[in-house]
């Protein structure tokens, strides 16, 4: 089988460099290149490289950066895989889909627009078909995104939840990690031995863009969920791993037994077609007192190439009519990169590239 050519933009930045990582001796894509600014161009890979978890092969180390010459790209990929900060996203995206390239986004630029699905595969793989309004589709090019880094997370236990036994309030605290805000990211004056309580306009992206992707979707567009999200934000001095409070009111009243076992058997159209980046188990339940934690399960999930591609469920509780759990998930991988890569998978072995 052919590999499909893919393009890799930002890829001096975290969730760029996320996208090398998991792109290294995929079966269904090939880098053309590595992109980023002006001011990177000529530098090789292995001078750039900012991930202190992974070990990239010799190959990839000795790429060198280009800088990003849309023509070039829209001319020798077929995806692009962008990892660029949402001001420049936006227009180098919309022009990149304009030249029939198919774009798969970590920003948030295109989140909220009209044939625009935020698509966790698990959830929501019949979003996908949107792109067929999009107005460059008949050229071959579209947009799709992924979830911001805190929706991802708990998306798929909601998920879970609602179609079990149905969900009327969602309320979530995140405790989200360092990594999240980029490279260089928070100031260390700021992070360490700190909680920074705000996060730019992070609560309100979690309560709109988690309707979206839990709604569904017809010739009419999109139709968001039908139940509450209310969300608290904040920053921990974590490096890599978004832990997330979570408490649900339910329209039925489960044991936790039963709660626990709609969590872990949940399986969605990634593992029925055991897609490269699937984790066999999308949802994992700690039964310890004391767990998730980020040091122990942020690269949850197998087999290897799904490494921090799952959501880590622990301390569920039950009380005042009201369920509770910690959920915790990796940012820069399932919230990240691995979630786009993930998306074109689908896109791939569903034959819609």
């Amino acid at each position: 089988m052919s590999k499909v050519s893919v393009a890799v933009l930002g890829a001096t930045g975290p969730i760029g460099q996320r996208f090398v990582q998991m792109l290294e001796g995929h079966p269904y894509f090939e880098v053309e290149g590595l992109y980023a600014s002006e001011r990177s161009e000529g530098k090789k890979f292995g001078d750039v490289i900012k991930i202190r978890d992974h070990e990239f092969s010799e190959d990839t180390v000795g790429m060198k950066i280009r800088a990003m010459d849309l023509d070039h790209i829209s001319k020798n990929a077929r995806i692009a895989f962008s990892g660029i900060p949402s001001d420049l996203a936006g227009p180098t995206e919309s022009e990149l889909a304009k030249n029939g390239v198919a774009v798969f986004t970590n920003a948030g630029s295109h989140r909220m627009d009209e044939h625009v699905p935020i698509l966790i595969p698990e959830i929501n793989p019949d979003h996908a078909r949107s792109v067929e309004r999009q107005d460059t589709y008949g050229n071959g090019g579209f947009i799709v995104t992924n979830a911001n880094c805190s929706s991802t997370g708990i998306s798929m236990p909601l998920f879970a939840l609602d179609g079990k036994f149905g969900l009327k309030e969602a309320f979530v605290s995140t405790y989200q990690a360092l990594s999240g805000a980029g490279y260089p990211g928070v100031p260390s004056l700021d992070a360490v031995g700190n909680v920074v309580p705000f996060i730019d306009k992070e609560e309100e992206k979690m309560e709109i863009e988690l309707a979206k992707i839990l709604g569904g979707y017809s010739e009419n567009g999109f139709k968001p969920a039908g139940f509450k999200v209310m969300a608290n934000c904040a920053r921990v001095p974590v490096i890599d791993g978004h832990l997330e409070s979570l408490t649900l009111k339910l329209d039925s009243s489960p044991s936790l037994k039963e709660v626990a076992a709609a969590l872990s058997g949940f399986r969605g159209e990634p593992q029925a077609l055991k897609l490269p980046s699937a984790p066999e188990s999308p949802i994992i339940v700690r039964t310890e007192k004391d767990r998730p934690q980020p040091v122990y399960d942020a690269l949850a999930g197998s087999p290897e190439r799904a490494r921090g591609m799952a959501s880590t469920v622990g301390r569920i509780r039950e009380g005042n009519g009201y369920y509770k759990m910690f959920v915790l998930s990796h940012n820069t991988l399932r919230g990240g990169a691995g979630g786009s890569i993930l998306n074109a998978e689908l896109f791939k072995a569903k034959g819609l590239l």
